[in-house]
């Protein structure tokens, strides 16, 4: 009977964890769907395209916020002593989350949205990827077989699209605007897989303080660099400035909920539910920039959360350093973690494993 009962109990949290991670993934889904159609209602309507600087005042927020606390924080470690241990690594970190976004927006000026749709894809086997090599995860042949459901589900709905008439515009240079995309795409891929080892080993606050600061400091000069013409152009009006706000507020919405849902679950898990923003994009569309609707949309997105699901369904494990012994008692790793602390302060200790896992400790 406890058999029995552990195994209701394991079932029950198995499916609690697969709901949780859905509706996470499908509130993050609906933060980018806020962004993409503020930004469309911008281009549309009042023929603002800046897509750098609605980057910036995403970044400037995090900086405000999450800087702040990193400044003022007294436990772990402050602002200065992550400057001085890791600065250039935010700094890489930060270049790859700001040029990727702004090559996905550019890559539109020069390719059609079919081509930016199924090749933003692209991202998702790179995530794969660096997170064998760098994050040593090891996953099993039902997570191929889900994100292959997923990728048709995009598919799908890149057929919707085409069948609905979305695709008027055959793009000025298509060999540049697909290059800008797959570039976006692994640029995301690493920004993603970095988020995932902070969030999980350091802390959400250090990755976004970091993000902030850096993004903030490269996306202005970049902003001042290739759009200062455009914002100059634009003849601001309290629908401007709302739009600019509802974009920042869902963009800082994105950046502050996802690590703590890539925490639970993993970059590639986040990135396969948000497949589905495109989808609550069109949604809306309907009523603001009134596409034609078709009941493939619905399909594609039963066949994305189909995919989703099953990638949920079976954790992937992680493969374990086979270098380094490890051992079975807490106390003897605190115990050396605590002699590795103290070596300055204390005689030379030396300690000796044997075979039976035993310990033997001298001192000079």
């Amino acid at each position: 009977m406890d058999d029995i009962g552990s195994r209701i109990a394991h079932h029950g949290w198995v499916t609690w964890h697969i709901l949780k991670t859905i509706l996470l993934g499908q509130m993050l889904s609906l933060f980018i769907c806020g962004t993409a159609v503020t930004s469309q209602y911008l281009a549309e309507q009042y023929q603002v395209n800046t897509p750098m600087l609605q980057s910036f005042i995403n970044y400037f927020l995090l900086l405000l916020v999450y800087t702040t606390i990193l400044a003022f924080r007294t436990d772990g470690d402050s602002l200065l002593q992550i400057l001085k241990q890791r600065w250039w690594k935010y700094l890489f970190l930060g270049l790859a989350d700001v040029e990727a976004n702004y090559t996905i927006v550019k890559a539109y000026q020069y390719t059609t949205l079919t081509s930016v749709q199924l090749l933003d894809c692209f991202g998702i086997p790179v995530l794969m990827a660096l997170s064998w090599f760098i994050l040593r995860a090891r996953y099993r042949l039902i997570h191929f077989i889900a994100v292959a459901v997923c990728l048709l589900g995009v598919g799908t709905m890149v057929g919707a699209d085409i069948l609905a008439g979305r695709q008027d515009s055959e793009g000025s240079d298509v060999v540049i605007g697909d290059v800008l995309v797959l570039l976006g795409a692994s640029l995301y891929a690493i920004s993603n897989v970095s988020e995932e080892y902070i969030v999980k080993n350091l802390s959400r606050v250090e990755f976004l303080g970091m993000v902030g600061l850096f993004g903030t400091i490269i996306s202005g000069l970049q902003l001042a660099i290739v759009e200062h013409r455009d914002i100059m152009r634009i003849q601001w009006n309290w629908k401007i400035a709302l739009l600019f706000a509802v974009f920042a507020l869902c963009m800082f919405g994105l950046y502050s909920f996802m690590p703590v849902v890539i925490k639970v679950t993993s970059a590639t898990s986040v990135n396969l539910g948000i497949l589905t923003a495109d989808l609550y994009s069109l949604f809306f569309g309907l009523f603001l920039f009134y596409y034609k609707f078709s009941g493939l949309y619905i399909l594609s997105f039963v066949i994305i959360m189909v995919g989703f699901v099953l990638y949920c369904s079976t954790p992937t494990r992680t493969a374990e350093p086979t270098a380094v012994p490890q051992l079975r008692s807490t106390g003897l790793d605190n115990a050396g973690l605590k002699l590795e602390e103290n070596d300055s302060q204390t005689p030379a200790v030396t300690v000796q494993f044997t075979r039976e896992e035993s310990v033997v400790v001298s001192t000079d």
